[in-house]
Parts: structure tokens; sequence; C-alpha cells
């Protein structure tokens, strides 16, 4: 019985996170969804940056670009085919006529399959860019990561017959809703938390704190830094998808600074190295960007939420540049086994039987 224990914690947790969603879900309060879902998609998009910056200190600027291919690589094999011959005429054959549409149940298959090519696809991009990029550090690589985001915008925005250009790319089926977004998400929190408490974890975070005496006591840095940036692109990819098939129309201009710059400040003010940082910075700024854009609304002073959260990130990195929770975790687990769940009368007894 007390091996169950452990798992007590992480079970409850996400059994209330699913009786969250069904009664979002069944509530038909479609902006209130929408923001949860946009939460889900930015948490992923922050932990696979956290594994890459965070975790081995190799600062990256470019993992939008990971995203906009994960997210036009989706919507090409989801568009349906009639969109598809109107939309990109010029599609080579061997792509024209792709259309993962196959639904088994109430589950979109061919969503799933769309998105897992996708970022398989965008994680063999990740391998062969940081074959290079990863040998880089400090101020090297960020500038270099930087330079591949400006790559992937020009190509997005002259691979016309793929991409539509700078047009929309519109009609994209909308499968992304509450469960996927969040299933996404915990697989995301999952992953990225085994891969702290694992060997390569502790690779790269000493060689993030001393690449040279990592080296010395025979701690890899190429094969640890390596991994975190293709599964940081892979998730990075997965995100694009589901934001693709949310929001059924984008443009390219969209994947660049802006965004970049948002989910940097939410790694920053939450903690880098820590996972639980990621939700809880991913958390706040977007509950202080909605605050912020309803005050925008009501006063009319436009651009005024993106100057205050410059203000709050330049704050944080200069008087708390550890973030609200530095490297730290918060051990949810002990909020129902060893906090008020275990003193309730019935819970007590059964640990004083066991």
């Amino acid at each position: 019985m007390s091996s169950l224990r452990p798992a007590a914690g992480p079970l409850v947790s996400i059994l209330g996170l699913a009786a969250g969603l069904a009664i979002l879900d069944g509530s038909g309060q479609a902006f209130w969804q929408g923001l949860v879902i946009n939460l889900a998609i930015f948490l992923i998009l922050v932990l696979a940056l956290n594994l890459s910056s965070g975790f081995t200190g190799v600062f990256s600027l470019g993992h939008i670009g990971f995203m906009a291919l994960g997210a036009y690589s989706a919507a090409i094999l989801t568009l349906p085919l009639r969109e598809k011959g109107d939309y990109l005429p010029n599609l080579p054959s061997w792509l024209a006529g792709v259309h993962l549409d196959q639904v088994v149940g109430p589950i979109p298959v061919g969503f799933l399959v769309a998105t897992l090519i996708g970022g398989v696809l965008v994680a063999g991009v990740a391998w062969l860019v940081g074959r290079v990029l990863m040998r880089l550090s400090g101020h090297f690589v960020a500038v270099a990561t930087l330079g591949f985001l400006v790559i992937v915008r020009v190509l997005i925005f002259n691979a016309d017959s793929f991409t539509r250009g700078s047009r929309t790319f519109s009609n994209v089926t909308p499968y992304t809703n509450l469960w996927w977004a969040w299933a996404w998400a915990l697989l995301a929190v999952y992953v990225v938390w085994r891969l702290k408490r694992s060997s390569y974890g502790r690779d790269m975070f000493a060689q993030r704190e001393d690449r040279v005496a990592a080296q010395a006591v025979g701690i890899r840095v190429m094969e640890p830094r390596l991994l975190a940036f293709v599964v940081g692109a892979f998730f990075s990819a997965v995100a694009g998808s589901l934001y693709a098939h949310f929001i059924s129309s984008f443009s390219p201009t969209v994947f660049y600074f802006d965004l970049t710059f948002r989910v940097i400040t939410m790694l920053v003010i939450g903690g880098m190295g820590s996972v639980s940082g990621s939700i809880v910075g991913a958390a706040v700024i977007i509950a202080v960007a909605e605050a912020l854009r309803r005050i925008e609304d009501a006063t009319l002073l436009y651009g005024m939420s993106q100057i205050i959260l410059a203000v709050i990130f330049i704050l944080i990195i200069t008087f708390r540049r550890e973030g609200l929770l530095g490297q730290r975790e918060i051990p949810l687990d002990r909020l129902f086994t060893g906090g008020w769940l275990a003193r309730l009368p019935g819970v007590r007894r059964g640990a004083q039987s066991r």
C-alpha cells in the first residue's frame, strides 16, 4: 500500500484537472475555454524553452521558429483536399493528395498523426542545426539561434507553394480543444520533469554551472545539450500544431519577436531550470496580459500591456534574476499525500492501519 503513496498526489491532481476541464467544456464559455487552451499551448512552449535554455544554459532565441515549422507542417497535412487545391495549387503531387482527416470514434487520429509527423520532422531539423549551434556558448549561441528564427521566417515568406507566403493560411480544421491541449501539456510536463531527474538532466545542470569543470570530471557537454535542444524543438512543433488547429487561420508574422519575447518573459519570471516555475510563469503572464487587455479596452490606451510586461521583465531580471521559484520545484504530491488530505480522520486511520 505504501508504494501507492507517491502516485496518489499526481493522480489526484490529474483527476482534479480533468474534472475542471470537463466543467469548463460543458459550460459553453468559449472565451474562458480559449484562454485555458492558450495557457496550455504557452505552457508547452515555456517548458520546451526551459529544457534548452534553463537546463543547459544555452539560451535559445529560435524556438518560435520550430513552432512555426510545426504549425505549417501539421496544417498542410490536415488541410481538406478542396481547400488544399484552392489555396495551395502548386504543392508537389506527393503532398497534394495527402489529407489526414481520419477519425476513430471521438478521436481525430489524423490530427494526432499530423502533429507527430510535424514534431518528428522539426526534431530532425533541430538535430541537424543543433550539431553546429550546441557547440557554441553564451551570447554566440543566442545570436546564432536568432539567426535561425530569421531564416525560418524568410523561408516561410518565400515558400509560397507550401505556405502561401505572406498571405494568411486559412481553413485549417479546428481540432484543438481543451482535452488535446492539456493532454499534450501534461505530457510535456512529465517528459521535462523526468529528464530533469535523469542522468542526462544532471549532466545538463552540471555543464550549465561550469562547462570546463564538468568536462574535467568526465561529464558530457554536447550530448545533453543536443538532447535538450531536440526535445524542446519537438514540443515547440507540437505547440505550433495545436495553435494552428485552434485558431484555424494564421500568418507568418505571428511567429516572430513578439511571441518570442512573451515566452522568454514567462520563463524568466517563473524561474529558469524549474518545471514548476514554467507553470507559474505561464499562468502569471497569461493572467496579467488578459487583465491588462481589459484595461486597454476600457481606457483605449492600446500598447500599454506590452509596455507593462516589458517593465515587469526588466524588474525581474534586475532584482530577482532567479525568477519567482528559481530552480525550486513545488512538491504538488505533498498537497495530497502529506498535507490537508492526510489529516482527514479516515485517511489517518488508513495510514495507521498500514
